[in-house]
């Protein structure tokens, strides 16, 4: 038996706007819509970002999260506040890694360069 890994599924209230921040985020192209989905696709063997619209707001902390590693995590933080992310405090403390939310408040972090 065989199985791929296919989609990290996102939940939003407005797919579209969640979606267009990310594609910015990560430079990809958005897709859809198509039957309420839209979805970025690194391409290759990497599984595709699906942006699901739901009736409820995000209430707590998500359980998933995506990490990103920029070569300057400065800079990558100014330019994600400028796409609309803003810094979020979930109780991490003092750590490497800068915690942000996207525009609906999905948490994600922001690494450190490797060395």
């Amino acid at each position: 038996m065989s199985v791929r890994w296919q989609n990290v599924v996102i939940d939003c209230r407005d797919a579209q706007a969640v979606g267009r921040f990310w594609a910015q985020a990560l430079g990809l192209e958005l897709h859809g819509p198509e039957e309420g989905e839209v979805w970025v696709d690194p391409g290759g063997d990497l599984p595709v970002i699906l942006f699901l619209e739901v009736p409820e707001m995000k209430t707590v902390k998500n359980r998933v999260h995506l990490d990103l590693r920029p070569n300057d995590q400065a800079a990558e933080v100014e330019r994600l506040k400028s796409l609309g992310a803003h810094e979020v405090d979930i109780g991490q403390g003092d750590v490497a890694w800068v915690v942000m939310a996207d525009p609906e408040g999905n948490e994600f972090c922001v690494l450190r360069p490797r060395t």
